[in-house]
């Protein structure tokens, strides 16, 4: 059951606003759902912004503009956001599965006039598919006809680390989880193509954990062992005529961003069928429940060994803007 959106009176009143009040109560309710959950990828983003513990304000930009003939001169961004480092900054949220992200020229014209008019830096936020880069905007460049760049300028030019924390990191190859299964009763044997199954009544009889090189650890910080959920973890089972070990541990390839680790930690807490919401989650006093601190917990792991490495991304061209007050 979807819980009732906090700002549910706002949300009532905007569609009102635009239907009047004499609307169909069945469309007045389908505005109102469309609304909560229309603008998934800002309220993603906000909420990313606020986990990786580097933000000290963001908020969304109310984006009903009056007169409405100032539509043709300015664009309100989406968000504004107050980092650590420097002061204020306006943010632009796209999403964009292709190669290449392209702006319109009159679309690129009214965002750059509205952010000389406020004077602050105008920044790009960026999901292609599940991987977010933000960047500054005057990296996206006059083509042939509009604005682009490309999702590797992005990645070159992100300035994620830097503003909000985000960081790359790899876990230790063998490090994992394992579970030994005892096999109590034979329920039942099934003839197949290739030989037979057998169905057992079974019970867990022990759960261990390794860090890297596959060395067993019983003292791991809890926290340590919920990184292992933000890992595609490879299963392996052993099998003897009394027990059945099954193992999930981190192979020798891949990186992950921590943005993305925390969609691996909020599908690890909730129920299968239930998807993400980031709108609930904005309101949230706590984000996760089995992490307090990602960038805590990534250096408590690699000094326990389940944490290979963690890398720090610089962009390219560091922007003047950075590190000063605005």
């Amino acid at each position: 059951m979807t819980d009732t959106p906090p700002d549910i009176e706002r949300l009532i009143q905007d569609v009102l606003a635009d239907l009047g009040f004499d609307a169909d109560a069945a469309e007045v309710a389908r505005r109102v759902r469309k609304l909560n959950h229309g603008l998934p990828a800002e309220d993603e983003f906000a909420v990313i912004c606020a986990w990786l513990g580097r933000t000290r304000l963001l908020h969304k930009l109310d984006q009903h503009q009056i007169p409405a003939r100032s539509k043709s001169d300015f664009q309100v961004p989406d968000i504004l956001a107050m980092f650590e480092a420097g002061g204020s900054f306006l943010i632009e949220v796209k999403v964009c599965n292709d190669r290449t992200l392209s702006l319109k020229p009159d679309y690129y014209a009214r965002l750059m006039r509205y952010a000389d008019q406020m004077g602050l830096p105008l920044l790009l936020a960026w999901k292609h598919y599940s991987l977010w880069t933000l960047v500054d905007i005057r990296h996206v460049t006059l083509a042939r006809k509009n604005f682009n760049i490309s999702h590797g300028e992005a990645m070159r030019q992100n300035l994620l680390g830097i503003l909000a924390g985000d960081v790359a990191f790899k876990l230790a190859e063998g490090a994992g989880i394992h579970l030994d299964i005892a096999k109590e009763q034979l329920i039942e044997t099934r003839q197949t193509d290739d030989g037979f199954e057998e169905t057992w009544q079974m019970r867990v009889t022990g759960v261990h954990f390794t860090v890297g090189g596959g060395a067993v650890r019983t003292d791991l910080h809890p926290e340590t062992t919920q990184l292992l959920a933000t890992w595609d973890l490879e299963p392996f089972e052993e099998h003897s005529p009394t027990h059945i070990r099954q193992s999930f541990t981190v192979g020798a390839e891949g990186v992950e961003f921590a943005h993305r680790a925390l969609v691996g930690l909020l599908a690890w807490e909730k129920r299968a069928d239930e998807p993400t919401n980031w709108r609930t989650l904005l309101r949230s006093p706590e984000i996760t429940r089995s992490i307090a601190h990602f960038g805590a917990a990534l250096e408590r792991g690699l000094a326990e060994g389940v944490v290979h490495n963690i890398l720090h991304q610089q962009p390219v061209i560091i922007p003047d803007f950075i590190g000063q007050e605005n």
